[in-house]
């Protein structure tokens, strides 16, 4: 097959989902999700799972964690697959260090026993994150500086390095990557203005909520296996339940923090797309319809962000652009 490979990205509760369902449909296609929780089982009402068949959604167990790398190397074998069967990939979803996994590559880091990490987490569990924050800023001050003290995936994942290694995580990423940018049309949604995203963040949230959101993750705690240092357990909205279910805060504290957390995603998401090369961006309103480029609802700061993306319309741009309009 010739032509690119869609990548269809963009912040959370943009619409991603329901536009790849309506591609694969009139372009046939199937779909490959990029998304870093519902990769694992029994994470379904607050990962949004889909109706709509996806590859790699379900894959492993939440007490056995899946990296960037795991992805990579599974949806290249997806695509090779779908691509055998006379169809096209779609790789649609929000985890941008999936995406960077597949279509830029990661830097060869020697793979780390896991008794490092575990190591590092009994650590967390006794003096807490900041506090192994500031270990990393002594070894690794580079990554340490990009880091909240909170972030705690990260916070292990550069001490794991350091310490299986020998050699900062910082270090290690400046070595040469693959990048296999040019098979892929990389097209991200963006919707406008901020406040009907942040709307529809927070009605998705509250439906989340209405289907069971709670009583999934307490079937996830009832294991007796699983706990809160899992990626599982530390996605955005899981998070914030375990904590309620631990007794740290009441539920209406559950739901203010869990959107908090998911708009700071929102953000997140729309940091790593600013500075994603080659890139095309896809402007919606708060119905969906197509809007016009960086608007005036559009803040200046973030109009001068995206100056750098690409805007040459592609054969997946056009595609897009015709189902949007016959929706």
């Amino acid at each position: 097959m010739s032509e690119r490979i869609l990548a269809l990205m963009g912040p959370t509760a943009s619409g991603k989902s329901s536009l790849a369902e309506r591609l694969a449909e009139r372009f046939d296609g199937e779909l490959i999700s990029v998304d870093s929780a519902l990769v694992y089982r029994g994470l379904s009402i607050g990962a949004a799972k889909p109706d709509y068949p996806h590859h790699l959604v379900h894959l492993r167990d939440p007490v056995d964690p899946y990296t960037a790398a795991d992805f990579a190397r599974d949806a290249k074998r997806c695509m090779e697959e779908i691509i055998a069967r006379g169809r096209r990939p779609i790789l649609v979803g929000g985890s941008m260090l999936y995406f960077k996994a597949l279509i830029h590559g990661l830097d060869d880091i020697p793979s780390i026993d896991p008794s490092i990490r575990a190591a590092i987490e009994n650590e967390a569990r006794e003096v807490g994150w900041p506090a192994l924050h500031r270990e990393l800023s002594k070894v690794d001050p580079a990554s340490a500086a990009q880091l909240h003290p909170n972030h705690s995936q990260r916070i292990c994942r550069a001490l794991e390095v350091y310490r299986g290694t020998g050699a900062p995580l910082s270090a290690w990423q400046r070595g040469e990557a693959i990048s296999q940018a040019d098979q892929f049309e990389c097209i991200a949604l963006r919707t406008e203005p901020r406040a009907a995203l942040h709307r529809r963040i927070e009605c998705r949230l509250d439906g989340m909520f209405a289907e069971g959101l709670i009583d999934e993750v307490r079937a996830l705690m009832a294991r007796g296996d699983c706990h809160s240092d899992l990626p599982a357990i530390r996605a955005v909205g899981y998070r914030q339940v375990w904590a309620y279910l631990q007794g740290e805060f009441d539920l209406p504290t559950c739901r203010e923090k869990a959107l908090v957390a998911t708009r700071q995603l929102a953000k997140r998401q729309l940091t790593w797309l600013r500075s994603w090369p080659d890139l095309t961006w896809v402007w919606t309103d708060a119905a969906g319809r197509l809007a016009p480029q960086a608007d005036s609802a559009a803040e200046p700061d973030d109009v001068s962000d995206l100056e750098g993306s690409s805007m040459m319309e592609g054969v997946w741009h056009a595609r897009i652009e015709e189902v949007i309009r016959n929706f």
